[in-house]
């Protein structure tokens, strides 16, 4: 007696047949028309945010990086029995005064280099205007081809259909500089770095004379649920130590970039060296955007110094190199080894937050994108964008 054919019998029967013949499989993957549109909706929200409020955000941010930094310094001096508020203060102290200690040690050496701007701008200039007007150069020839293809513009233009209606000219009466408006537009600017910079101050010491405080009004707030407290817990936890490490070694590179600049402005002979290397140093946390900025200043003053610009090429080559070889192993390997990210990733994300912020998205998109992979590495519904950044 023959069984009657099982369901799964038909369906493998029907996959071989439709296998079987030309047309391919189709899956039909149901989408959420409102819930898309709602997410896209709800992004460019986000987007507008973050950029209204960046004036307000990036310091504090700035505040809470910095404050994960100095943080194991404080509970050091805890354990020594040194109170929360005074270990505070003493981190503090001592950071200030080494960043106004090494500002005023190179002092001279800055002031030497602001003060040789005006030359290098008018040799600049002049080196600039003789390539234009050497008729066999070849910015004297596109411009040239310029002016030919504007005069041809002209003549067409000119050409009226109706002759006796007269061309109307329109005549664009744009202000002239005023020095006086560009002082007051730049001192403005300093008032508000320096003002914003005072912020970043008293909140990292306030964050750091906190201590746990804000950590434990976070659990808090997850609700009674002790599966929320660990999950809590243990996101700031791994944020924290991310933190730590990414700025620990942020540190390493950028004292190893200035030793190494150093060397190798002292070996060549330019002026000024130990400045430049700290500038190196410092510019140095500005993924991409800093290192081409030192090397295309340490090349004006090689040949400023030398007037050579096989010499300038060679600083600037130089200094690329050093940047380009401690980018490449010594920075990419400690992040790939302290947050497991997958490069092209972060890459897209410096992009986007170089977009939003500017030079300070391009200083805090790497912290940003490692907070953002914690955080989805412990939340459910996150995890496609763990899966996205990770490696």
């Amino acid at each position: 007696m023959s069984r009657p054919p099982t369901p799964a019998a038909g369906i493998e029967s029907q996959a071989e047949k439709v296998s079987g013949s030309a047309h391919p499989l189709t899956v039909y993957v149901p989408v959420d028309a409102r819930g898309l549109a709602l997410g896209i909706l709800a992004t460019v929200s986000l987007v507008f945010a973050l950029d209204w409020t960046q004036t307000f955000l990036v310091p504090l941010l700035l505040g809470i990086l910095f404050a994960y930094t100095l943080s194991p310094f404080v509970a050091g001096l805890q354990r020594i029995r040194i109170p929360r508020v005074l270990a505070t203060s003493m981190v503090m102290a001592t950071v200030i005064c080494t960043v106004v200690l090494g500002a005023y040690s190179l002092r001279g050496q800055m002031q030497t280099i602001l003060a040789q701007l005006p030359e290098a701008t008018s040799k600049l200039s002049g080196g600039l205007a003789s390539m234009r007007d050497d008729p066999g150069s070849n910015m004297q020839k596109v411009q040239s081809a310029v002016g030919e293809i504007e005069k041809a513009t002209s003549q067409v233009a000119s050409v009226s259909p109706h002759p006796n209606r007269s061309p109307l000219h329109v005549v664009i009466d744009t202000p002239g500089f005023r020095l006086g408006d560009f002082m007051w537009a730049r001192s403005l600017g300093a008032l508000g770095f320096a003002g914003q910079a005072a912020m970043v101050v008293f909140l990292v010491f306030f964050l750091l004379a906190g201590g746990d405080t804000f950590k434990r009004k976070l659990v808090r707030i997850t609700g009674p649920s002790l599966s929320k407290r660990k999950i809590t817990v243990a996101i700031l936890d791994d944020i924290n130590a991310s933190i730590q490490k990414y700025m620990f070694m942020l540190l390493i590179t950028n004292v190893l970039v200035a030793l190494l600049m150093w060397i190798a402005f002292r070996w060549i002979g330019l002026d000024n060296a130990g400045a430049w290397a700290v500038t190196a140093g410092l510019l140095h946390v500005i993924p991409y955007l800093g290192p081409l900025a030192i090397a295309a200043a340490t090349g004006m003053a090689a040949y400023m110094q030398f007037d050579s610009l096989m010499m300038a090429l060679l600083v600037s080559g130089v200094s690329l190199a050093i940047a380009t070889l401690i980018g490449i192993f010594a920075t990419t390997w400690m992040t790939g080894r302290i947050a497991r990210m997958n490069a092209a990733a972060v890459f897209i994300s410096l992009l986007f937050w170089a977009w939003l912020w500017g030079v300070w998205g391009m200083l805090l998109g790497v912290p940003i994108i490692v907070i953002l992979k914690v955080v989805s590495q412990h939340v459910e519904q996150l995890q496609p964008v763990a899966e996205l950044l990770g490696e």
